[in-house]
C-alpha cells in the first residue's frame, strides 16, 4: 500500500514535470512580488531574479533527470 502511495509522487511525464515547474515559479514569482514591496530598489530586485533562477535551475534539473531515467529504462530493456 505505502509503494501506490509513493507512486503518486514520482514525476514520471514531462507534462507532470512542466506543471511542477509552473507550480514552482508560480510561487516563486508570488515570493519575489512580496521582496518588491518589502525592499525597495535593487535589493528587491536582486531577490526577486534569485527566486526566479532558483526555479529555472531546479526545472533543468527535472528535465535532466527525466532523460536520464528514461535512457537508463530504455538501455536496461535493450540488454
Amino acid at each position: 500500500m505505502l509503494r501506490r502511495i509513493a507512486r503518486l509522487f514520482v514525476i514520471k511525464t514531462r507534462f507532470e514535470a512542466f506543471a511542477i515547474i509552473y507550480a514552482l515559479a508560480l510561487g516563486a514569482t508570488a515570493r519575489g512580488a512580496h521582496y518588491l514591496t518589502q525592499y525597495p530598489g535593487w535589493p528587491g530586485k536582486l531577490l526577486f531574479g534569485a527566486t526566479l533562477i532558483a526555479v529555472f535551475m531546479a526545472g533543468a534539473k527535472i528535465l535532466d533527470c527525466l532523460k536520464y531515467e528514461r535512457a537508463t529504462k530504455e538501455s536496461a530493456e535493450a540488454s
